[in-house]
C-alpha cells in the first residue's frame, strides 16, 4: 500500500521531506540527536498535576468530514447529511456515522468534541492553528508550510524531555507542515521514521549496528568516518550539512545504537501475531502500535500522521475504503492501551485541521469547512462517554459550547502537566505567550 498522500494543492510528503526533513532523516539518528540536542533532559517546569505522561496525536492531513465520522446529521437533507446512517454507540444518546463501528463499541472510553471552530479555511493555515495553538501572523497559502510558533510536540519535547537518551519527540512516518519548533530551535524537532514498520524487513535506519558488523568493525569505520567527516568540515567550504560535523551529538548516537531501550522501542517483531492483526496489516496500522512501544518506553509526544483526508471529489467511495480500517486501527489502539494498564496516563488525541462543506459538490465531493469540525479525546483521565458542544442541526456551524484551537492547545499542556499561560522567549528574545487564550476545555479534565 501507497503511503503518497497529496491534498487539492498537490504537495506529497516528499515535498513535506524537501522543505525540512531532509537533514534529519538523511543524518539519520546521528542528525535527529543533534538537532534534538539536550531536548531529553526537560526544563523542569513542569507541574505535578499532570493527568498524562504522554500523547499520541493521530493526525487526518487534508480535513476529514464530521459528517462522516462523528457528528452524523440524520435529519438534515440528502444533499448534506450524505449516504451515510447514523449507528449508536456503546453511550446511550450518542451516535456516529456509519463507518465507525469499532469507535462507536469503546464510545465510553471517547471524549468527542463538536464545537471547536476557526476561521483559517486553507491547510497550511489551518494545520498550523491545530498544530500550534496559533494563528498564522500573515496569510498564508493553501500548500504553505508554515511555522510562526512551537507546534505541540516541540514544546512537549523541551518541557518533559524522555528518559535513556531517546529523542522526547517523534513523528510517524513524516512531520505535519507545522510540526516543527519553531523559535525553540531544531533541537526539539521530532525524530521522523519514514520506514514502514509493516514490512518484515523493518528496522529504524541507525538504531541497530549494521548487520555484518561486530562491536569492533563498527568502533573502527566510526573513526575512519569521524576523520573523514573532520577533513570535510574543515577543508570543504561548499558542505552545509551540520549532520557531517563529528560532535557530542555523533557520539550520542553512538550511544544509542547500543541502547537496549531504543533497541526495544523499535522491535516491533516482538508483538504478537494476534496484536498486529488487531491494529491493522498495513503501514498505517503498524505505525499505530510502534507508537504504542514508543510512549511505553517513555516518550511523551508521538505524532501518527494519516494522510489523504482531503476529499473535494467522490467523498463516499474514498471513504468506503480508507475509513474502516483507519477506525479499527484507531480503536485497537485505544483498547490496547486500556488493556495494558496505560490508557490512564496516555492521551489519545485525534483529529485534522478542520471539517468539510455542509453541501455535497457538483463532483461528489465535500470542501474545506473550518466552521465545524469533530476532535476525539480517550485516556490521560480524559471522563469518556461523553459530547462536548454540538453544531447546528445541518451540521453548518458550532453554535454550543463554541470553542477554538486555543482551548484545545491549553487541554492537552493543561493534561501534561505544561503551563499554557507560561511566557516563553524567541531566540531574538521576544516574549511570546505560549497560548494566548490558556483556557483548557474543562469538561475534559479530570
Amino acid at each position: 500500500m501507497s503511503n503518497t498522500w497529496t491534498n487539492c494543492e498537490g504537495l506529497t510528503r516528499r515535498d513535506g521531506l524537501k522543505l525540512g526533513l531532509g537533514g534529519l532523516i538523511g543524518g539519520g539518528l546521528s542528525g535527529a540527536l543533534s538537532a534534538q540536542a539536550r531536548a531529553s533532559e526537560g526544563s523542569g517546569s513542569r507541574r505535578k498535576t499532570a493527568q498524562a505522561d504522554a500523547c499520541i496525536l493521530v493526525w487526518m492531513d487534508g480535513g476529514p468530514s464530521h459528517y462522516e465520522t462523528f457528528d452524523p446529521k440524520p435529519d438534515a437533507p440528502v444533499e448534506i447529511r450524505g449516504s451515510y446512517q447514523p449507528i449508536a454507540t456503546q453511550t446511550p444518546g450518542i451516535q456516529f456515522a456509519q463507518p465507525m463501528q469499532k469507535m462507536a463499541a469503546i464510545s465510553d472510553d471517547l471524549a468527542i468534541v463538536r464545537s471547536i471552530r476557526h476561521d483559517q479555511g486553507n491547510h497550511g493555515a489551518g494545520n498550523h492553528y491545530m498544530m500550534t495553538g496559533a494563528p498564522p501572523r500573515i496569510p498564508v497559502g493553501c500548500g504553505a508550510f508554515v511555522s510562526f510558533h512551537p507546534s505541540l510536540g516541540s514544546v512537549v519535547s523541551k518541557e518533559i524531555g524522555a528518559p535513556h537518551g531517546i529523542p522526547a519527540y517523534f513523528s510517524l512516518p513524516r512531520m505535519s507542515r507545522s510540526g516543527g519548533p519553531n523559535f525553540l530551535g531544531s533541537k526539539y524537532a521530532p525524530f521522523v521514521v519514514p520506514d514502514d514498520p509493516n514490512r518484515s524487513s523493518f528496522r529504524v535506519r541507525d538504531v541497530t549496528i549494521p548487520t555484518g558488523l561486530t562491536d569492533g568493525r563498527f568502533s573502527s569505520r566510526q573513526q575512519i568516518r569521524q576523520r573523514i567527516d573532520t577533513m570535510m568540515r574543515f577543508n570543504d567550504a561548499s558542505v552545509a550539512d551540520p549532520t557531517l560535523a563529528v560532535d557530542e551529538f555523533y557520539q550520542q548516537s553512538l550511544q544509542i545504537i547500543s541502547s537496549k531501550e531504543a533497541q526495544a522501542a523499535f522491535d516491533i517483531h516482538q508483538e504478537s501475531d494476534a496484536i498486529r492483526d488487531a491494529y491493522g496489516r498495513n503501514p498505517f496500522g503498524q505505525q499505530a502500535l510502534l507508537a504504542r512501544r514508543l510512549v511505553g518506553a517513555g516518550v511523551p509526544f508521538v505524532t501518527l500522521y494519516s494522510g489523504g483526508w482531503d476529499h473535494h471529489v467522490d467523498i463516499f467511495n474514498a471513504l468506503d475504503k480508507k475509513l474502516p480500517p483507519f477506525e479499527a486501527t484507531v480503536a485497537a489502539l485505544i483498547s490496547d492501551l486500556k488493556e495494558q494498564g496505560m490508557l490512564e496516563r496516555t492521551l489519545v488525541v485525534v483529529l485534522g485541521e478542520f471539517g468539510r462543506t455542509p453541501k455535497i459538490n457538483e463532483r461528489g465531493g465535500r470542501d474545506h469547512w473550518s466552521n465545524a469540525m469533530s476532535v476525539v479525546f480517550a485516556g490521560g483521565q480524559t471522563p469518556g462517554g461523553q459530547v462536548i458542544g454540538a453544531t447546528d442541526r445541518q451540521g453548518y456551524a458550532a453554535v454550543e459550547r463554541v470553542l477554538s484551537p486555543e482551548n484545545f492547545v491549553s487541554t492537552i499542556y493543561e493534561k501534561m502537566g505544561i503551563d499554557p499561560g507560561q511566557m516563553m522567549y524567541t531566540g531574538e528574545g521576544r516574549p511570546t505567550h505560549l497560548v494566548s487564550d490558556a483556557t483548557p476545555i474543562t469538561e475534559l479534565m479530570s
